[in-house]
């Protein structure tokens, strides 16, 4: 599953860092908070690693 903004792009790659090690969980806050706790690390590469190119930076919530 791609990700569907920028934000939530940086997100993803801030919740991967943490659950590979390389960041500690308590620098995380909000979103990406909670996607390293809910997300497999597969997951959470699939959303870091999606194209930014024509994304925009925030998506609306319906």
């Amino acid at each position: 599953m791609p990700a569907k903004s920028a934000a939530q792009q940086r997100a993803a790659g801030a919740a991967l860092s943490a659950k590979r090690g390389d960041t500690p969980k308590s620098k995380l806050k909000g979103a990406s908070k909670s996607m390293e706790a809910s997300m497999t690390e597969k997951q959470l590469e699939e959303f870091a690693h999606t194209k930014r190119k024509g994304k925009p930076e925030h998506v609306a919530k319906h």
